[in-house]
């Protein structure tokens, strides 16, 4: 059977969720909303719509969705050439190749923001597939794009660890039947994560990998290897 590790990028595999912060923070004072950035932190990891619906409500003028994506977009466009990775992430990601897992991105970055995110981890040898929250109906929390991902690794969900950083991973994941890792890196307390559905937590990448032997990635691979 395959086996599949599935991996948020930002906050995950890139130091980039304070970036974001700042982006969609200024996008949106620029409109003239005033949202604190402890707010908008804690939605990082939404599509941007779903972004939108959870700071401004769902009662929101819909029609500036779009100018305030662009505005992000823009924004964060300037960090494209120096966005950076987390210590150990490439390292991680070909040490479980290595072993014989199916490497899938699962992320709502798109076109020129997931290249640039690719060119920072730079471990594309190891990547097997992305899954985007363009490839389906609705992105985290929801499962469809953990059980997009599962598809395209051609993996049950049992035979599958999903790595994130935001409640949002840890809640599609659960809902897609999948273990869950927790990374704190992106800046979510422990207790929020482990709510959430995260079957364990780890400080970032590199710890994660010194770990691997004792983690779901353990379990899991006992469990897919059984009859």
């Amino acid at each position: 059977m395959n086996r599949a590790a599935l991996f948020d990028v930002d906050g995950t595999l890139a130091d980039t969720n304070h970036l974001h912060v700042v982006c969609w923070w200024e996008a949106l004072r620029q409109a003239g909303h005033d949202v604190a950035m402890h707010d908008i932190h804690r939605a990082i990891g939404l599509p941007g719509e779903d972004l939108l619906a959870h700071l401004l409500g769902e009662g929101r003028d819909t029609s500036e969705d779009e100018e305030l994506s662009a505005a992000h977009t823009t924004l964060y466009g300037t960090y494209f050439d120096r966005l950076p990775p987390l210590d150990s992430a490439a390292d991680l990601l070909r040490e479980l190749d290595r072993r014989g897992w199916r490497i899938v991105l699962v992320t709502s970055a798109k076109d020129a923001e997931l290249d640039a995110l690719r060119r920072a981890v730079d471990a594309d040898d190891a990547i097997t597939a992305t899954a985007s929250s363009d490839d389906v109906d609705e992105g985290k929390p929801a499962p469809d794009p953990v059980r997009h991902a599962l598809d395209l690794a051609d993996t049950p969900a049992h035979g599958a660890v999903f790595v994130g950083d935001t409640v949002w991973d840890m809640q599609a994941a659960a809902r897609a039947g999948v273990a869950s890792v927790g990374l704190l890196c992106g800046g979510i307390p422990q207790r929020d994560l482990e709510d959430a559905g995260a079957r364990a937590v780890y400080r970032h990448p590199a710890d994660l990998l010194a770990r691997l032997d004792t983690s779901p990635f353990a379990a899991t691979r006992t469990a897919a290897l059984e009859p």
